[in-house]
Order: structure tokens, then C-alpha cells, then sequence
């Protein structure tokens, strides 16, 4: 949870906020308010969730190239991962909401103590009560040169599939129109979808050209259907915006935010009671930024995401309390007044909750557009949400 004092900058920052409040619950130093603002961002932390992807192929097919393609904070090239068993590793970071599970040994001798270990890992976390241990999705990693599916390639696929994990078979090193494909799909009918991936420039001297990437897109867009809602924001934190698919996997997450909150402002801000709206909406904006700077890439350290709300806020989010406590003065009057005071705080409240939802949206898929691959600048997006929201 984040410190007192990192949540009082939150409502430091715009003191008018709280000004004509004559609620106490409602000054920036009240320890209620920072309390409900640390908690939004604790909870929005917590919210995240955690992605499992189990990697399958043989040593060399291209799978750390795969990963850290697709992927931010190059896990693939941190070191060798935490061993599970004797033929898987996990490959993860602090701060990062995925975990990449590499299954080696298919084409070892030992193969049936390698797919035996495999077995009982699946068990496992299959019956965990925990959905954060679950394995979510298994890409299955074949070369497109070798134009072949190996007997163990095919007992696996049907091994997860049998445990309710989807397969993706991914073709590595693939060339386009790739006519191993379809050959792919019939030989391995338990898999949700063949993709064919090519996550590197490749250098064709016959041709002195350069192949670019191709069908990193395709991968993200197939992962993500089969990705279950709750880990769905963090697969999007977990996806590098080098990739267009990414950006909009992201975009379309945190969208989804965006009207949760404002769904929740509307509803908070209609209570008849009041002054509560006022009180109640802080840590709804709060939650919402946290979010979208989560599903964006934000990493998931309380002191970054704090940074990052308090940037925000200070930058933009100012007249959510100022017209809730104009409304709320219309809760004051008796019968009928309540009701129509509670209608007004509700409209506003949800438009202008949305309104900086989608800026601030905006402002991160620009931001990410333009500096591919790049960490989320704090300051930038402040400077730029504060031009774009003129309320």
C-alpha cells in the first residue's frame, strides 16, 4: 500500500479541490481521504493479476527470441530462469505480471521422465484454487523449416489440451505464406489456431534483401482471446507496445476501465446523501488511473504507480470534486431535491470521469505510438493530459 505521505501529494497538489468543502473527510491532510487514495492504488495493484504462458519446442526453434519479441523487459535475457522441475524453467521479474514457463526435453532420450514432470506441473496448478497459478495459454514452438510434427509435438498438444489449457503452434523462422501452415493445422487438430511467426529481420543474401518481422500481431491477437477476463489486464501490461496488435490489446483494456469507472462515479455520485459523492469519487478516479497506467506497461510498484496518479491529478482531474459538491448542495433540499441533486451529480460525474479517462487514454497510446518500446514517461504524459484536458 502507498505511504501517507505519497498519497497526500495526490491532494496537495490541487488543494481547491477540497477548498469549499465543508466536509472534514474531504481536506488534504485527512488521514480518510489519503487512507481511501492509497487503497484505491493498492487495490488497482492487486487488481492486476498474473499471466501464466507455458513455451513449448525444441532448443533452437527461436523461443527467448519469441518471448522477448512479444513481451516488455526482455525476460527471456534476465538469466536463466527459476528452475520448476528438472526440464522447465520460469522466467519472470519483479514488477512484471507474467511468467513464462519453458519446457525443455522433447527431444532429449529422457523425454517420457520429461513429459511425466511436465504432467504433474500441469496437475498442480491445474488444481490450484489460486487462478493465478493456472497455466493460461501454451504456445507450441515448431520451426517452419523443419515441415515436420514430431510424435512428442503432437502427444504434448493434446496433453495440455486435455487439461483445458489452449495451444497456440507457432511456427518459428516462418516465411510468409508459409504452406507448412495448413499441414500444421491438421496434424495438430487440438490447437486452437497455427500461427506463423518470424519475431527477426531476416538477411536473404540470394535476394539482397531483408525480411522484416511478420505475424507477431497475429500471435498477440490469438493469445489474447484465449487469455481468461481476470488476467486480461495483465497480459496487456505484460505486451511491448513495438507491436501494433499490442497497442491496441491495451487500448481496448483500458477502455474497458474507463466506463467501469464511470459506471462506478455515476452510481457513487446519485447516492442522496450529502457530500458522499464528493468523498466516494477521488478514490474512483484514482482506481482508474492506476489502471490504464497498468495496463499501459506501468511496472507494478506502488511508488511508480503513485507518481504516476499523482502527476495525473495534479495535471487535470481538478473539477470532479468541484461540481460534486456544487450538486451535492442540491441534496439539501428536501424531497424532491435530493433526487434531482443526485441526478446532476450523476451525469457529471460520469461524463467528466470518462471525459478524463479517454484524454488520458489518448495520451498513453499517443505516447506509446511515438516511442515504441519505451518506458512510460510520467512528467510527458502529465504535461501532455494537462493540454489535452481543459475543464
Amino acid at each position: 500500500m502507498a505511504r501517507k505521505s505519497d498519497t497526500s501529494d495526490i491532494v496537495a497538489q490541487s488543494p481547491w479541490l477540497f477548498r469549499d468543502c465543508p466536509m472534514n473527510a474531504l481536506r488534504p491532510d485527512s488521514p480518510a481521504l489519503q487512507d481511501a487514495i492509497a487503497d484505491a492504488i493498492s487495490t488497482a495493484t492487486r487488481g492486476a493479476g498474473r499471466v501464466n504462458i507455458l513455451i513449448a519446442g525444441k532448443t533452437g526453434v527461436g523461443k527467448s527470441t519469441l518471448i522477448n519479441a512479444v513481451f516488455r523487459g526482455e525476460l527471456a535475457k534476465t538469466g536463466a530462469g527459476k528452475p520448476v522441475t528438472q526440464s522447465t524453467q520460469a522466467y519472470t521479474k519483479p514488477g512484471h505480471p507474467l511468467t513464462i514457463i519453458d519446457t525443455r526435453g522433447l527431444e532429449v532420450s529422457d523425454y517420457a521422465r520429461s513429459r511425466q514432470q511436465l504432467a504433474d506441473l500441469i496437475l498442480e496448478r491445474s488444481a490450484s484454487d489460486d487462478q493465478e497459478k493456472h497455466l493460461h495459454v501454451a504456445w507450441l514452438c515448431i520451426q517452419d523449416s523443419s515441415h515436420r510434427v514430431e510424435d512428442a509435438e503432437i502427444e504434448l498438444c493434446d496433453m495440455l489440451a486435455n487439461a483445458g489449457i489452449p495451444v497456440v503452434a507457432v511456427l518459428t523462422k516462418a516465411r510468409k505464406n508459409s504452406p507448412f501452415v495448413d499441414e500444421a493445422r491438421k496434424l495438430l487438430p487440438r490447437a486452437k489456431d497455427v500461427v506463423a511467426v518470424r519475431a527477426l529481420p531476416e538477411w536473404i543474401e540470394e535476394l539482397d534483401a531483408e525480411l522484416p518481422p511478420m505475424g507477431l500481431d497475429a500471435l498477440i491477437e490469438v493469445t489474447a482471446e484465449y487469455i481468461p477476463e481476470a488476467q486480461q489486464r495483465a497480459y496487456a501490461n505484460a505486451l511491448s507496445t513495438r507491436n501494433k496488435k499490442a497497442l491496441e490489446v491495451k487500448k481496448k483494456r483500458a477502455e474497458i476501465e474507463v466506463n467501469v469507472a464511470a459506471g462506478l462515479a455515476a452510481s457513487a455520485a446519485a447516492a442522496p446523501i450529502p457530500f458522499s459523492d464528493a468523498f466516494a469519487l477521488v478514490p474512483i478516479q484514482v482506481g482508474m488511473i492506476a489502471k490504464i497506467g497498468i495496463t499501459f506497461g506501468m511496472e507494478l510498484d506502488t511508488t511508480a504507480i503513485t507518481t504516476l496518479v499523482t502527476s495525473t491529478l495534479g495535471a487535470s482531474a481538478a473539477t470532479l470534486i468541484g461540481r460534486s459538491v456544487v450538486s451535492g448542495m442540491l441534496k439539501f433540499i428536501p424531497g424532491a431535491g435530493s433526487a434531482i441533486g443526485g441526478t446532476i451529480a450523476a451525469t457529471t460525474a460520469g461524463a467528466i470521469t470518462k471525459l478524463l479517462g479517454n484524454a488520458y487514454v489518448a495520451v498513453l497510446y499517443d505516447f506509446c505510438q511515438k516511442n515504441p518500446g519505451k518506458d512510460i514517461d510520467i512528467g510527458m504524459i502529465a504535461q501532455a493530459l494537462k493540454q489535452r484536458v481543459k475543464l
